[in-house]
């Protein structure tokens, strides 16, 4: 009955697990320390030699020099062409400005690019003046150019008189003034409202032109005939003169035909751009409507309107 009733799960005496075949195989398996194999294949688990920390060296002084440099020239590289670009691009845009219709850039006086001053007004006969109106404006224009180099050469031929005697020191000094005064009149008084009439058909600027011209053909005759003491090389200045110095009575003569020129052509043009004016249709009636449209208008016009009738409610009140 023992060997039946032997417990078949009780563990068995005088066995020892470890000297079992297979077991005793794997633990005498020769491998090294060095060669154990890791969780990933062709990778060892283990090192051959110690991890060594390299040692930090700081760089020289002229390194850090030269390398600072080397940034400095290649930002300043950078803000160049960023410069470029933008300059480019406000070509660009100036020049699509020009094409643009109804911008128009200001080209007169024609002044270089480099100048600080810039063109105030803009002028294009072609453009803006009928065909039949060019030929009249482009001789007032040469008319007003002429009367401006005619003031200049009024001034040199005065201060030639004055280094003769100087009791023409008077003539000298007037003359410069008329040059400074007349010059820039001349171009926006009676010049650009004739152009400003013709490019518009206004009647006001029509009658206003024609005002301002009688008074400059006026100002002509006196500059031509030279009363002595006004500061005009007129032929009476230029008689005068002619006795004492034959050199400076000759510059005053030049001056004086020159006046004399600018006289007989304001007469010619003036009466040339009447006969225009009237073929246009402008008349008296039709300035007195453009002139009260322009006067209530007038922002200004409004507002001293408006502050004059509430400073008289005030009064009232």
């Amino acid at each position: 009955m023992s060997g039946i009733d032997t417990n078949p799960f009780s563990a068995a005496t005088g066995v020892n697990p470890f000297e079992d075949p297979s077991v005793t195989q794997v633990m005498n398996s020769t491998v090294t320390s060095g060669q154990q194999q890791g969780p990933f294949p062709n990778e060892t688990a283990g090192f051959t030699s110690p991890a060594v920390l390299q040692p930090t060296t700081e760089p020289a002084p002229k390194e850090v020099a030269a390398a600072a440099q080397a940034d400095l020239l290649r930002r300043q590289e950078e803000l160049e062409k960023k410069a470029a670009e933008l300059e480019r691009r406000e070509e660009e845009i100036n020049d699509r400005n020009r094409t643009q219709p109804g911008v128009k850039e200001n080209n007169w006086p024609p002044l270089p690019r480099f100048c600080p001053v810039r063109p105030c007004f803009y002028q294009n006969f072609s453009e803006e003046i009928p065909p039949e109106h060019q030929r009249v404006c482009k001789m007032m224009y040469y008319l007003c150019m002429l009367n401006s180099l005619t003031l200049f050469l009024n001034v040199l031929a005065c201060l030639a008189l004055f280094t003769t005697a100087s009791t023409y020191g008077q003539d000298f000094g007037l003359s410069l003034v008329w040059f400074l005064l007349f010059t820039p009149c001349s171009f926006l008084c009676w010049y650009r409202p004739m152009y400003k009439a013709f490019r518009t058909d206004s009647s006001f600027s029509f009658f206003f032109f024609f005002f301002v011209f009688f008074v400059q053909v006026a100002i002509f005759i006196i500059q031509s005939v030279g009363i002595p003491g006004w500061g005009n090389s007129g032929w009476l200045t230029t008689f005068s003169a002619m006795s004492s110095d034959k050199v400076v009575g000759g510059v005053l003569m030049v001056v004086a035909v020159l006046f004399t020129l600018c006289a007989v052509l304001s007469v010619v043009l003036l009466k040339m751009v009447h006969g225009s004016y009237r073929r246009t249709g402008a008349s008296f009636h039709k300035a007195q409507q453009e002139f009260s449209q322009e006067v209530l208008s007038n922002k200004n016009v409004q507002n001293a309107a408006s502050s004059a009738a509430q400073s008289a409610l005030h009064q009232n009140n």
